[in-house]
């Protein structure tokens, strides 16, 4: 009987050891698995260029660097004609904060008793001063479907709060930026071919000579 008992206590203390070693492993095992998760849920959740294109991210570093200083500063640009004046400044600054003012006004060339003549200048809803962001990058903003190349990103609301239309919110095309002059791919207006040259400097609207 006392074998029999000493029998059971054995195999007894050998499943309860079994048992543990089990559970250690199992243990083991999930605490693997959950650090290797977050890992990967790090990896997919990070914004950095270089983790999803590794190309785009060295074009983008050494694009800010060529080009970066130099975009810091005040531009203006102006465009006049016969139905539209438009008027616009950006500053730039080094932490990527931006400011700026339009001024755009329209009028139209009507017929009235068979007369041709233009109606009173009026102000574009559009007009007034912002506040916002701006950033170099080289990338597709069309996705994998689009050509990458260097961008200007623009986000910015009025200071208006009660509008409810941002000022900027769009991606354009950069060209270049010198000690004279900015030049990006036009947005609310543009020249014949597509692009707009800001020059820098202050500057205020010239409205007089239309």
């Amino acid at each position: 009987m006392k074998t029999m008992k000493h029998w059971r206590k054995s195999r007894l203390s050998e499943s309860d050891a079994n048992l543990f070693s089990n559970s250690r492993a199992r243990a083991v095992y999930v605490i693997a698995f959950i650090m290797l998760a977050a890992f990967s849920l790090a990896s997919c959740s990070s914004d950095e260029p270089r983790w999803a294109d590794p190309e785009a991210h060295e074009k983008t570093v050494k694009l800010n660097e060529q080009y970066g200083p130099l975009m810091v500063g005040t531009w203006h640009y102006e465009n006049n004609s016969d139905t539209q004046r438009y008027f616009e400044h950006l500053t730039f600054q080094a932490d990527g904060t931006l400011t700026g003012m339009r001024k755009w006004q329209a009028r139209k060339l009507v017929t009235i008793d068979g007369k041709e003549q233009y109606t009173d200048w009026k102000d574009v809803e559009l007009s007034g001063s912002f506040t916002g962001t701006w950033q170099l990058r080289y990338w597709s903003p069309e996705g994998n479907s689009g050509e990458k190349r260097n961008c200007l990103l623009l986000t910015a609301t009025y200071d208006d709060a009660e509008r409810d239309f941002m000022a900027y919110s769009c991606v354009l095309t950069f060209a270049y930026a010198d000690a004279t002059t900015l030049r990006i791919q036009g947005y609310y207006v543009k020249n014949p071919d597509g692009w707009i040259n800001y020059q820098r400097g202050e500057a205020e609207p010239d409205f007089s000579s239309k």
